[in-house]
């Protein structure tokens, strides 16, 4: 299989967001995904959901935050993320118009995919988590702010989800749901197991994504 590569940049109101593309040939779908807090889109779990996606001839788009891509580590607010995330899906769906979409991130990549997926003018057909942080850092009180409303609700638009996490990631595991689906792997918040996650990733989407299974394998 014949695989393009390419980078863009895509103007946001808060800077340009870098997109990393790879794209087969014949292409089934689109998948986008976005990178944790202070990371990039070269982590482990977001390169074997990568890679998931190009075994069943899916274009894969790693998305970049403007302010990494200004070379800050300290996260946006979130108002901030959202907004050029929404500008990076106009853009891909202008590339991709027929494309059923999945959307998804680790940590806070995830956290924004899922805002994102309520919020679409077009909803994705799921959303893959990757450590999705389901409890906040501790605040000086010892309350762990509860980030669950934010993946349930994607489950409550009816939109499937898969939740891969760490079977010791310190910021919690989510819960299964009516269209979600939670696997935990070896390892901790960071997922660097790519082989487990990779596999994890895969069935899931062939399973979203019914037309995949009339191709050839990818060899």
């Amino acid at each position: 299989m014949i695989i393009e590569v390419d980078e863009l940049d895509v103007p946001t109101p808060h800077g340009p967001a870098r997109v990393a593309l790879r794209r087969p040939g014949l292409c089934c779908g689109l998948m986008v995904l976005g990178h944790g807090a202070g990371g990039g889109i070269e982590a482990p779990d977001l390169l074997a959901a990568a890679e998931a996606g190009d075994g069943l001839f899916l274009a894969v788009a790693r998305v970049l935050q403007p302010y990494r891509v200004a070379g800050r580590k300290a996260p946006a607010p979130a108002a901030q993320l959202d907004e050029a995330w929404a500008c990076v899906l106009a853009a891909l769906t202008a590339r991709f118009p027929d494309a059923p979409q999945v959307h998804g991130g680790r940590s806070s990549g995830a956290r924004v995919a899922c805002r994102g997926a309520v919020a679409a003018p077009r909803a994705p057909v799921g959303v893959l988590t990757l450590a999705f942080p389901l409890l906040a850092p501790a605040r000086k009180d010892g309350t762990r702010p509860d980030r669950g409303p934010e993946i349930d609700a994607v489950d409550a638009a009816g939109i499937p989800v898969l939740a891969v996490s760490g079977e010791a990631d310190r910021f919690g595991v989510p819960t299964p749901g009516k269209l979600r689906e939670v696997v935990t792997v070896r390892g901790d918040h960071s997922l660097r197991a790519k082989g487990p996650v990779r596999d994890a990733v895969a069935p899931w989407l062939a399973g979203l994504l019914p037309g995949v299974r009339d191709l050839p394998p990818v060899l």
